[in-house]
């Protein structure tokens, strides 16, 4: 018996109303706000502040070391802001979600997402090359421009952009809320487990929760070329769906070129063939009954099949018959025959 929450498995018949968001006022602010620490945090971090020092005081701490206990479950737990498994994960729900209404947006806001923190995150990244601390060389420097790729974390701002994707496309108030909520305690619990192994500085987190933000807060702007994208797409599949179904049917133009059809090819009777029946020469005599009694017919008369005993084949005269007077003679005259 089917229930209401198999019922909603099911495709809907017709693409939601799907409300997209908007750059309002209160995320123009959240933007502006993200953004001023993002830089802050740079800032820091290039002059060598008290967050740097805070960094190494965390690193020298150790906290894999202070609760061993919880080294194991942190291990698998860091791995929901890995790039490649969460992607996967994310991609296949919103995979669901666009054959269930219709549409490809969730999977194309996903990818732009994705390309976003690729791009930005990247640069920044190769741009400052800062090391992280179990490659550090020098106490209480920042470790900058020294060839590394650790700042901002990867692993954070991932986790808050393919978590958050998430709330982002939720379609209800109160699905937006809980899915806000779990991708917050997912991105915070990944950053700090980055800490806590020693795999990433403090700053490092920091940076990454904000560049995770920053990507979430401006897809919005995305979502004119996001809509183009999908037209376009959805476009080229029916013009190849009615490539499909007209190509079978499509009617041959008069006069233009057919398909020539060849009748079966039939072996020719070889000459040992007991069921081929002895042909005469055009305009000689025929086989006869015994006594050397001849007959003579014309060519063109049809006999019966043959009753009586088979002889030697004769051969067909490509030629017309030459008179004795070396004139051929015409095609339409008899043979005479004689004693």
């Amino acid at each position: 018996m089917r229930t209401d929450i198999f019922a909603r498995l099911d495709r809907e018949p017709e693409p939601p109303k799907i409300e997209i968001p908007r750059m309002s006022r209160t995320r123009l602010a959240l933007f502006g706000g993200t953004s001023a620490f993002y830089a802050a945090i740079v800032v820091a971090v290039l002059a060598s502040t008290g967050l740097v020092a805070l960094d190494w005081k965390l690193m020298l701490f150790r906290p894999y070391e202070q609760w061993p206990e919880q080294h194991a479950f942190l291990d698998y737990f860091v791995v929901l802001g890995q790039r490649g498994p969460t992607a996967v994960m994310v991609a296949a729900w919103l995979g669901w979600r666009s054959w269930r209404q219709h549409t490809l947006r969730p999977l194309l806001a996903l990818g732009a997402a994705l390309l976003l923190l690729n791009v930005t995150v990247g640069a920044v990244k190769i741009g400052l090359g800062r090391l992280g601390p179990h490659y550090a060389t020098q106490i209480g420097s920042a470790e900058l421009f020294a060839g590394g790729d650790i700042f901002p974390s990867g692993h954070t701002a991932n986790a808050v952009v393919t978590w958050g994707i998430l709330a982002y496309l939720a379609t209800t108030p109160r699905a937006r809320r809980y899915l806000s909520a779990l991708s917050a305690v997912v991105s915070l619990g990944v950053g700090l487990t980055t800490v806590y192994l020693g795999t990433h500085w403090l700053s490092d987190v920091l940076l990454g929760w904000a560049a995770g933000l920053l990507i979430l807060l401006g897809l919005p702007w995305c979502e004119p070329v996001i809509a183009r994208a999908e037209r376009f797409i959805l476009a080229l599949r029916d013009q190849w769906r009615a490539r499909r179904t007209l190509s079978p049917s499509l009617p041959v133009a008069a006069g233009g070129p057919r398909q020539t059809v060849f009748p079966p090819q039939v072996p020719a009777p070889t000459a040992d063939d007991p069921s081929r029946e002895p042909v005469a020469m055009v305009g000689g005599a025929r086989p006869g009954p015994p006594g050397g009694m001849r007959t003579t017919s014309h060519p063109t008369t049809a006999h019966p099949k043959a009753t009586h005993p088979q002889r030697p084949h004769a051969v067909r005269s490509e030629r017309s018959p030459v008179t004795p007077s070396g004139s051929r003679r015409p095609p339409h005259s008899r043979p005479v025959t004689g004693g």
